[in-house]
């Protein structure tokens, strides 16, 4: 999961040879810690904010934005995406060099985004029955428990996002220059800003522009319904809308190809690391301005995967990557870095390694409190936290418990050299 960069090819001996100086050696190649920190970061983060003790306690900036605006929880998706460009450019760059075709690199991209796409569809349908009551069947047979659970599955989600994201932004950016890349990115964001706000939204009698603020009456959610269909929506939706549903993923690629970008500048050898950096910092300052600008007539929404969301989320993960390379790669304090290093090396393990242990524990697994069935989640955070913290207090200590928790396996595999790669 590291990013390394290639040496330069060797340049061709002329023909006949000339007396000339010794050819410099190849540079050594060039490791970003400051990458595998960030996506480190940005994983551990991921598991904070989905897994508090109570969702009725917690501290705002750990929620996401009601509706339109945002909060540092809101960061934490397109900052993946993000670093997920990164990676991309900077790993089909080294295999460029090492001479794979075109075709090589592009069944690479469709089979690890189908791959991606796979393991969120089996997470969605984990534990593959369905657990509890079900309403019209008072008595269900594990096989019906089976075929409701299929019946009601959720299509999209958020590793199915990162896998369609993930082939789209590499088949528009794999043979493209960086200019054709920039015209690509803006008929991306532009189309999706004019198809979101001038075009009809069927069943109603107005243009997007009036409907954005109101969730699941948007054309994005008109959309999800005709062709998921409401059973395979977001459960929170209501069957209305689902928040990584299938035209936001269009700008959500963008926030790959944002990413590819800063992997190009990253990547340049010609320039050294604190000029690359002084552009990134610069080029992030620059994209945060016109989100914010873009945030006038567009609202930043991430459940819409605004155009404005897109662009101001790309730039703040722009900075912010910056001023880690700045400390970690420049200044070489690196000290704070190794827990995150443990997450970044290992983000799907973590991932779906948790989203697996968390419908366990807050779902499925029962245990008897006072006489009665409780979610062993609330069990532990009842009898360990809630006891003596306050409820706010409570609900972020259980969530760092189940970070340090992660932590701890993600640093056996580190440990051990386990590294889940898709």
């Amino acid at each position: 999961m590291s990013a390394t960069l290639a040496p330069p090819a060797p340049a061709r001996e002329a023909t006949p040879p000339a007396p000339r100086a010794a050819a410099p050696p190849p540079r050594a190649k060039e490791r970003l810690l400051s990458l595998d920190v960030f996506r480190g970061m940005t994983v551990a983060g991921m598991l904070l904010v989905n897994n508090p003790g109570s969702w009725a306690a917690i501290y705002p900036p750990l929620a996401h934005a009601e509706w339109h605006g945002w909060t540092p929880t809101d960061l934490i998706f397109p900052f993946f995406l993000f670093i997920v460009g990164i990676t991309t450019e900077l790993s089909l760059g080294a295999r460029r060099a090492q001479g794979a075709t075109t075709g090589t690199l592009v069944r690479q991209l469709v089979r690890r985004g189908a791959l991606i796409f796979l393991f969120g569809l089996a997470l969605s349908a984990f534990p593959f029955f369905q657990w509890g009551e079900i309403r019209g069947l008072p008595d269900p047979s594990f096989l019906d428990r089976v075929a409701y659970r299929f019946e009601h599955l959720r299509i999209m989600g958020v590793l199915q996002r990162i896998g369609l994201a993930y082939i789209v932004a590499g088949l528009l950016t794999l043979r493209t220059t960086v200019k054709q890349q920039v015209v690509v990115l803006a008929a991306l964001l532009y189309g999706y800003w004019l198809a979101m706000t001038l075009l009809p939204v069927p069943g109603t009698d107005t243009i997007g522009l009036f409907l954005l603020g109101e969730p699941g009456h948007t054309l994005d959610a008109w959309l999800d319904r005709t062709l998921l269909t409401p059973a395979h929506l977001w459960a929170g939706g209501g069957g209305l809308r689902d928040p990584e549903g299938l035209l936001s993923t269009l700008p959500a690629a963008g926030s790959v190809m944002l990413g590819t970008l800063a992997g190009r500048w990253i990547g340049r050898r010609d320039h050294g690391l604190p000029e690359r950096l002084n552009g990134l910092f610069a080029a992030g300052a620059l994209a945060m301005m016109f989100g914010l600008m873009w945030h006038w007539v567009f609202p930043i929404n991430k459940s819409l995967w605004t155009s404005s969301y897109t662009l101001f989320t790309a730039g703040t993960a722009a900075v912010t990557l910056a001023t880690v390379m700045w400390t970690v790669d420049v200044h070489r304090y690196a000290g704070w870095t190794r827990p995150f290093v443990w997450f970044g090396v290992n983000p799907m393990l973590a991932f779906i390694g948790s989203g697996i242990m968390a419908r366990l524990i807050y779902s499925i697994l029962k245990v008897d409190v006072g006489g009665r069935p409780v979610a062993l989640q609330k069990a532990v955070h009842d009898a360990l936290f809630a006891s003596w913290l306050s409820p706010r207090n409570a609900s972020l200590a259980f969530a760092l418990s189940f970070v340090g928790f992660w932590g701890a396996l993600l640093w056996v595999a580190w440990r051990r050299n386990v590294v889940f790669k898709v």
